[in-house]
């Protein structure tokens, strides 16, 4: 049963069909967006979300967008108590305060493929590293992390959830601006795995002097399909050869998420 067939007869019809049938989970937390128009009704929604999942403790309504340098939505708390909670994925956990720092709990798919891709011994650069979904795996397989973080919370849970995952030894993390990374890093990777913020394909000119040739790069972009082709071409005008891209994930009308794997040519 869906949420809006769950909420069926307890919100007028014409109501219900605003509302998103989609919810993310982070942990114990349900995180939904109610439209302005439905605030009469947020509790009825945040029972119903109970109401099938078990294992809920909390509802977050997400009033607010992607904003700041730290990259923190706005949420309210509508049902339960807190915004902190632990996220497991694929035998790892992370311990998150979804009020101070970003999760995708979408990625999780992306986030095991890539790491299958990390060789033990490897140097891998993680900028926009936020609590460490893509540098605790990274570390599991072997490979020394530098991840590259500006806010200071997620900063304080990624050192936490190396620890919770036994992987301390293996990542460093630096409290930066990853726009700063040309000029911090004296030294080149093997890898570097790119979690784009919106708005920020400048990015790849500045990390791709940091990845050795031969290296790798997964980077992530937000756009419409058919600037894919151009995005490439870019890439390859650079100096990378694209090795594999795919869609993962729309995150607007017309606009997906993609990933690019590519190659630093050697020559």
């Amino acid at each position: 049963m869906s949420l809006k067939d769950e909420l069926k007869g307890k919100i007028p019809g014409n109501e219900l069909e605003r509302l998103s049938d989609r919810f993310d989970i982070i942990g114990d937390i349900a995180i939904v967006s109610v439209p302005e128009n439905m605030n009469n009704y947020k509790q009825e929604i945040a029972r119903a979300i109970m109401k099938r999942m078990q294992n809920v403790k909390a509802v977050l309504n997400k009033i607010s967008k992607l904003e700041g340098d730290r990259r923190v939505a706005d949420f309210e708390i509508i049902a339960g108590d807190s915004t902190e909670t632990i996220h497991t994925e694929f035998g790892f956990a992370y311990r998150i305060d979804l009020k101070k720092s970003f999760f995708n709990s979408r990625l999780g798919f992306e986030r095991k493929r890539i790491a299958s891709k990390v060789k033990a011994g490897e140097e891998v650069l993680i900028p926009f590293a936020g609590v460490g979904p893509f540098a605790i795996p990274s570390a599991s397989a072997g490979a020394k992390v530098l991840a590259v973080e500006m806010n200071p919370d997620a900063c304080r849970c990624l050192k936490e959830n190396c620890r919770l995952n036994k992987i301390k030894e293996n990542v460093s993390i630096i409290n930066a601006d990853a726009n700063d990374i040309p000029n911090m890093l004296k030294t080149d990777f093997d890898r570097a795995i790119v979690p784009t913020p919106y708005g920020m394909d400048h990015f790849l000119g500045s990390i791709s002097s940091k990845v050795r040739k031969g290296g790798h790069v997964h980077f992530y972009t937000f756009k419409p399909r058919e600037d894919i082709p151009g995005i490439v071409g870019r890439c390859e005008d650079m100096g990378f050869e694209l090795e594999f891209y795919r869609r993962c994930g729309n995150v607007a009308p017309g606009i997906s998420r993609w990933i690019l794997d590519l190659i630093k040519k050697e020559k």
